[in-house]
């Protein structure tokens, strides 16, 4: 059933939601100003309520998951649009993921051969020789 051949009472008894799905699934991609004119239209609303409500109803567009909202500042079905752009942002991951296990396996290969290597290993001995503890009687205090 088209959206023109509803009576106003059928399309008061649907959401602005709803009726935004009906108007997009028969005209394609529309911009959130012209969805919500053709709503107050159809349901004749007082002009008023474009200005009060329009916040809401955008709101309302970006939780629904029925709707996307484009790169032209239009709205569309999401039905509409393939997943393309999922999909090869999920490759460029899947070879960022490959790249950077290659560079840790490259990591662990040098730190393992680095401890291989018996005269670089440093056991902190020499590091301590020079290591004085006093009391506190036998530091000086200057008051």
């Amino acid at each position: 059933m088209s959206i023109k051949d509803m009576s106003r009472d059928d399309l008061e008894l649907l959401s602005n939601k709803d009726i935004t799905n009906l108007l997009l699934e028969e005209k394609g991609k529309q911009s959130t100003t012209e969805l919500f004119q053709k709503i107050i239209e159809l349901l004749d609303l007082p002009k008023s309520t474009f200005d009060q409500k329009i916040g809401d109803f955008y709101t309302s567009l970006t939780t629904d998951k029925r709707f996307i909202l484009l790169e032209d500042g239009t709205w569309d079905l999401r039905s509409r649009h393939t997943s393309d752009r999922v999909i090869q942002v999920e490759e460029e991951d899947e070879e960022e993921e490959e790249i950077e296990e290659e560079e840790e396996e490259e990591i662990e290969e040098d730190f393992d051969s680095t401890l291989n290597d018996e005269d670089d290993i440093d056991d902190g001995d020499d590091d301590l020789k020079d290591l004085v503890v006093l009391d506190e009687d036998d530091m000086e205090v200057e008051q």
